[in-house]
């Protein structure tokens, strides 16, 4: 709060200034009309015109109340000399000189006289002392409820910008602070779903398939294998457990090598190796090198595996065919099996296996996933991620 009140301040001290200037150089313009006041007047009334200039640029600096009371003297003075060294009455060129330099020029004070009591009070004081000693200057050429109404107004549009900018600027602090508050919030809670998220991924794809395994008793798989898968499981649970990431393995004759290193470390290698040991035989047809960006290379190899996965569980056959392919800006998988096939429409909407585990890990990196299938005839499923 401490830095968006220097800067409120900041604001209103070059307001004043670009307020000041721009109707000094007016009043300015109006004191060098041609016979608006004697030559005597004028030679001694430019240099206090300079003083107000200096002070009010001064302003936009610095806080200090001399740059205040230097501008006020100042022009108080110029008003008492066009008033005293002029004949009576004045001229239409002077009047407007007085006009513009004392209810337009140096009320541009009052923005930065309204950010404390204090300060109010100086305020009050100058205002008081303006429309005295203008009111008595132009009394001769003006009517003094004329020139009191137009100080008046000139220094209530000055004091009313002040007041709006000390008040606005903090609100729209707070409602900043506010906005970022419920962006931390929103970001937390998104962070901490993915994470849910993917974890519930990670089991269901390693943990969970394993015990389902035991479940059934390991009815298809040789023991040294669901020992071996175990073991894995066991390993990776512990990694995670302190804090660590699965080293990456290498890659085989289907070799996806990441930009970077990928997160889980997961190779079509590994891939290979899984369901191998684990009785599903799998043709791989297609392209033999692919570079990918270390996510994305994870969430292709985690869909892929949990689709052949399926095969495994679901489909009632023990082989399968996988075919990679890529293009410029995309690569594919097609993961293919002659098993007893399926509606589409009889899925289970709460199962999340292909829901989460293939869409919904696809979809955080850009790609997509197409299943095809009809009982009796197989399935068929399209996995796409881009480059």
């Amino acid at each position: 709060m401490d830095q968006i009140l220097k800067e409120r301040d900041r604001l209103l001290q070059r307001t004043s200034r670009i307020y000041g200037l721009g109707f000094t150089a007016v009043a300015f313009l109006c004191f060098c009309v041609p016979e608006a006041v004697t030559p005597t007047t004028y030679a001694a009334a430019v240099p206090l015109f300079v003083v107000i200039a200096f002070s009010q640029y001064r302003i936009g600096v610095s806080r200090s109340f001399a740059w205040v009371a230097i501008q006020t003297v100042a022009a108080l003075a110029a008003v008492a000399l066009i008033a005293q060294l002029n004949t009576e009455p004045l001229t239409a060129g002077a009047v407007s000189t007085i006009a513009q330099l004392m209810a337009a020029s140096l009320p541009s004070v009052a923005l930065v006289l309204t950010s404390d009591r204090l300060r109010l009070i100086v305020l009050a004081v100058i205002y008081v002392a303006v429309v005295g000693v203008t009111t008595a200057a132009t009394a001769s050429s003006q009517a003094p409820l004329i020139t009191a109404g137009l100080l008046t107004l000139g220094w209530a549009i000055a004091t009313v910008v002040g007041v709006w900018i000390n008040a606005g600027v903090p609100q729209a602090a707070r409602r900043i602070a506010s906005i970022g508050r419920a962006h931390r919030a929103e970001r937390q809670a998104s962070e901490i779903e993915a994470q849910r998220r993917q974890g519930a991924r990670l089991l269901h794809d390693t943990v969970l398939a394993t015990l389902t395994l035991l479940a059934h008793s390991g009815v298809g798989v040789a023991p040294a294998a669901l020992q071996q898968q175990s073991a894995d499981d066991a390993k990776l649970l512990r990694q995670l457990r302190l804090g660590a990431t699965p080293a990456p393995q290498s890659s085989g004759g289907y070799n996806l090598e990441p930009v970077e290193e990928t997160v889980l470390g997961t190779t079509l290698e590994s891939v290979k190796q899984r369901f191998g040991r684990m009785g599903l035989e799998v043709s791989w047809h297609g392209t033999g090198q692919v570079l990918l960006p270390s996510d994305v290379l994870d969430a292709f190899l985690l869909a892929l595996a949990e689709c052949l996965e399926n095969v495994r569980r679901h489909s009632g056959v023990r082989e399968a065919h996988v075919t990679i392919v890529d293009d410029a800006t995309t690569v594919r998988a097609m993961i293919t099996d002659a098993g007893v096939g399926f509606t589409l429409d009889d899925v289970d909407s709460a199962r999340l296996g292909f829901k989460e585990s293939v869409v919904g890990r696809l979809k955080e990196v850009g790609g997509h996933a197409r299943l095809f299938s009809e009982p009796g005839s197989g399935t068929t499923v399209v996995l796409e991620v881009p480059r």
